[in-house]
């Protein structure tokens, strides 16, 4: 597997200058940002990793990094507003500054998802986290026999990355469904939605009783909310990934420090942010609270 670091590791922990180059509504709650470090190197993380993002003046936040790292030394940020310091990122302008440290964290095992058939599964905001994942596929095809995405929202104003959604459907390289709990009539500047409407789980149906492919030779990847992670692991099942290493998901939710300090993410004997936020699901699935 490629490395994408170019810069010593203990520079991760100190705050390294970046300039914000582009801002972009994706909903009423989420922007999605741009970066740029300032000393012109290029981030070095991998799919599923974050970074800590802190403005002068406020605290510091830990945020999935959303693009992948064979784009370019710019890096994108999906991020909420549900904060002091996430609400004051929503007001920044191009050209603001902040700082980052980071990488940070397990990313995605892409030596293991080499050569499968992947189903790249997304509940709410967790495609952001996995767009870093669904980018690098998109751009290294040839490492995988195919991908499927699968992305669920709560409703049709919910939905993420609503452009992208449409030309992953259309990729040479991607498969895309998605669906909305509910759609919404009146959606601000957003034409009518006419896309599937039900739970993500009704989607497998599709993917897999009309045999696009089966579970032999495939890993699945999970990114959501928790009340999404065990119909959808059931689901999973249910269709024949029983195999262990077959299930991979992120619990990147509780993280606060990023570095295995404040005991804000932990779970039994793991740290979500030091020994994930990336797990296999046999290394978490009987733990307390992980679920």
């Amino acid at each position: 597997m490629q490395s994408f670091s170019n810069k010593p590791a203990q520079s991760i922990y100190s705050p390294r200058g970046c300039t914000l180059l582009h801002v972009e509504e994706l909903t009423p709650q989420e922007k999605l940002f741009r970066f740029v470090l300032d000393d012109g190197s290029a981030l070095g993380h991998q799919p599923g990793q974050f970074v800590q993002l802190s403005i002068a003046g406020l605290t510091e936040a830990p945020i999935s990094i959303a693009g992948s790292p064979t784009r370019g030394p710019q890096f994108e940020l999906a991020v909420r507003n549900v904060g002091t310091l996430t609400g004051a990122l929503h007001q920044l302008q191009v050209g603001a500054k902040v700082g980052i440290r980071g990488p940070f964290g397990r990313p995605f095992d892409l030596a293991a998802l080499q050569g499968k058939h992947l189903v790249l599964i997304a509940g709410g905001c967790g495609l952001a986290p996995l767009r870093s994942l669904i980018q690098y596929c998109e751009d290294r095809p040839q490492e995988f026999a195919s991908v499927q995405i699968i992305y669920g929202a709560r409703t049709s104003h919910c939905l993420l990355f609503k452009e992208e959604l449409k030309a992953w459907q259309n990729s040479p390289h991607l498969s895309c469904c998605y669906t909305v709990d509910q759609a919404v009539p009146d959606c601000d500047h957003d034409t009518p939605y006419d896309g599937e409407q039900g739970l993500i789980t009704d989607l497998f149906e599709h993917l897999f009783e009309r045999c696009i492919f089966t579970a032999e030779n495939s890993c699945a990847v999970i990114v959501g909310p928790p009340a999404m992670y065990r119909p959808v692991i059931e689901e999973l099942r249910r269709y024949g990934f029983t195999a262990p290493r077959q299930i991979m998901l992120s619990l990147e939710r509780k993280m606060r420090c990023g570095i295995g300090k404040c005991g804000h993410c932990t779970i039994e004997h793991l740290y979500c942010c030091t020994d994930g936020p990336v797990f296999w699901l046999e290394e978490v699935e009987t733990l307390r609270g992980a679920l």
